[in-house]
């Protein structure tokens, strides 16, 4: 059950759990988990009642799960009355996976504030307040990201994630001199950011790609399948995110860099490789950046394959041009 829901599979995930003669809380957890991961609330807590009407109580990976599926959701009130009724109806003491979870949840909507309160009232933890500092991002709050890029920094100097984030957020921001002066600060302190990776199975071999990779041995047609792509997807309305790309150069440099992301490279060959209708599985070591996941949903369009993306964060299921995460990631 686990296996097939960390594939994106949940079809086959549920088939299995179907036929358990005996049903556990450790089953249905990696049931619960698997809905989670792809963003479905509604089958996800449908789990919780069915296993509750089972006579089994929830412990508290089942409410990580379920505040996991809210937070995929951007469901804040159903992700606080989970978060209250732990406590008062099951006698769960919330531990920090809970609370990361509602500060991402939180943070994801918009409530940064009510995100950052409720981080100070927890001992310190860097998955929260990088939560907090990836929606400072998103909304451009400069001054509350300055203070979640301190608590990242205090409790791992190395952390080049928050160093890239709190550049991004000055370089959105257009001050420059403030990003220039956190790059500067992480090639001073040797923090350097992790690759983009992307591994994908054909024929029973795992092929990896690395971001900007020129090194596999079909990498000629797998260009030329992305050049093909890119032309195919911008007559179906896909604009590339060129403020992306923070260094200095022409667009058209941009676009290539874009186009070298991991998770394309492993697209364009699982379109090479496999026959037409196959769908196609990829394993990426980051979140997906939007770019990608905007290319992605054309390509599953035109051409006419499911795409599933399991990232650092959450399984997307592309198909006939949308993803199951409803472009909410």
């Amino acid at each position: 059950v686990d296996m097939y829901a960390k594939c994106g599979s949940l079809e086959e995930a549920r088939k299995v759990f179907d036929k358990l003669p005996n049903r556990t809380v450790v089953s249905w957890c990696a049931m619960i988990a698997g809905y989670a991961w792809c963003g479905n609330y509604r089958l996800a807590v449908q789990c919780l009642e069915d296993m509750r009407q089972q006579g089994l109580r929830p412990v508290d990976v089942t409410f990580t799960s379920i505040l996991s599926a809210c937070s995929h959701a951007g469901l804040v009130d159903e992700g606080r009355r989970f978060f209250k009724s732990m406590m008062e109806e099951h006698g769960i003491t919330p531990g920090v996976e809970h609370y990361n979870c509602m500060v991402d949840l939180l943070s994801r909507a918009g409530h940064l504030n009510e995100a950052e309160n409720l981080l100070q009232t927890v001992q310190p933890d860097i998955i929260g307040w990088t939560s907090l500092l990836t929606a400072c991002r998103t909304y451009g709050n400069v001054e509350l990201g300055r203070r979640c890029f301190e608590q990242v920094v205090q409790l791992d100097p190395n952390s080049a994630g928050a160093y890239v984030l709190m550049s991004n957020i000055y370089a959105n921001a257009c001050m420059w001199e403030d990003a220039n002066k956190i790059e500067e600060l992480r090639k001073c302190v040797g923090a350097w950011k992790k690759p983009g990776r992307a591994w994908i199975e054909v024929n029973n071999k795992v092929h990896e790609f690395i971001v900007g990779d020129r090194s596999h041995p079909q990498i000629d047609e797998i260009d030329a399948r992305l050049k093909r792509l890119s032309r195919q997807i911008k007559e179906d309305g896909y604009i590339p995110q060129l403020d992306l790309v923070l260094q200095s150069m022409s667009d058209r440099d941009k676009e290539d860099t874009l186009c070298g992301h991991c998770e394309k490279l492993a697209i364009a060959f699982g379109l090479v490789s496999t026959p037409s209708g196959t769908i196609i599985r990829a394993t990426k070591n980051l979140r997906v950046c939007i770019d990608c996941h905007n290319a992605t949903k054309i390509i599953s369009k035109i051409e006419s394959r499911e795409i599933i993306i399991r990232d650092a964060y959450r399984i997307h299921h592309f198909k006939d041009g949308d993803c199951c995460c409803g472009d909410y990631y």
